[in-house]
């Protein structure tokens, strides 16, 4: 497979990921500002950008419309929501050769509906529309595309975004302490408070809530699954690319199983007890991963920044 429709398909994984957990991140926090009329709309905006790799949340006071600006509305930077999609659709262009009709259709519409201008009056609809067009894709994708080198990279862009998200949701968290949404809201968020219910047999708690959104191997939306998986695409590639290409690869998959190990053998109560420091270095080791793929299967490409600068 060429580098270029490699690349493309990995950051339409990433684009299309980052799309959707960024509405549920946004989304969870300004509820949480209508639920609760004693929460600190500057703490909870400034730690959510923060999270989000916004410097200027660190000096300044920051309200509701800021968050949205910068996180949904802004269309020059692929860390908002319609940058993202904007993102995906161009990067989907460029492998048309490779992605099915259905699942070109599915980008598109997507990009020309999020841009009509009457979705500023209703962010919360908005939202939820994302996260329902985002689910649309990925069964699209699912359903229509070989599980062949195209479909692996499709996977793994999704994939080691969805850790970094899932790393800066508990990240946001940790900053925003008790001004912040509670774990068992974080769940929710991420459509796995029903399945955690059924885990924990209605035994609903803060620390089991963080364990598992975090820890949980079985749901696809945890860190521990997306990391998974995410090695599980590695090898993959790996072995499709032959046993010279393995040993190339190897840095990406040492980044991602030394981070994934750290979680699942450390004492999940000192793992709570450091979440911000642990998410940081999740995210620190999605980043040198992304770096190490980039550089093996797709080198002339240029690496995408989170803030355009």
């Amino acid at each position: 497979m060429l580098s270029r429709i490699a690349e493309s398909l990995y950051w339409i994984g990433r684009y299309v990921e980052r799309s959707e957990a960024t509405s549920r991140m946004v989304d969870v926090h300004l509820t949480l500002l209508l639920d609760d009329p004693w929460a600190a709309e500057d703490v909870v905006c400034a730690s959510l950008l923060a999270a989000m790799g916004h410097a200027e949340a660190e000096t300044e006071a920051v309200r509701r419309d800021e968050v949205l600006e910068a996180l949904v509305w802004d269309p020059t930077t692929p860390a908002s929501v319609l940058g993202s999609l904007s993102s995906a659709r161009d990067n989907a262009r460029r492998c048309r050769e490779v992605v099915s009709s259905e699942l070109w259709e599915s980008v598109n519409v997507t990009w020309h509906e999020a841009n009509r201008l009457d979705h500023r009056a209703y962010p919360h609809a908005f939202l939820k529309w994302v996260r329902e067009r985002a689910a649309a894709f990925t069964g699209t994708a699912d359903s229509t595309l070989s599980r062949d080198e195209a479909f692996h990279f499709l996977v793994l862009g999704r994939s080691i975004e969805r850790a970094d998200m899932t790393a800066r949701l508990a990240a946001a968290r940790a900053l925003a302490g008790d001004a912040g949404p509670s774990w068992v809201t974080l769940l929710q968020s991420c459509g796995a408070y029903q399945a955690f219910l059924r885990s924990a047999r209605g035994a609903v708690d803060e620390r089991r809530s963080a364990e598992f959104l975090l820890l949980d191997p079985l749901f696809p939306r945890s860190l521990m699954s997306a990391l998974v998986v995410a090695e599980r695409c590695l090898d993959d590639l790996a072995i499709r690319h032959g046993s010279a290409e393995r040993g190339r690869a190897l840095q990406a998959q040492r980044v991602l199983g030394m981070i994934r190990s750290e979680l699942e053998f450390a004492p999940p109560a000192e793992l709570l007890e450091d979440v911000y420091q642990v998410m940081e270095r999740v995210q620190s080791a999605c980043s040198v991963a992304s770096d190490a793929i980039a550089q093996r299967y797709f080198p002339q490409g240029v690496v995408t920044s989170w803030i355009a600068s």
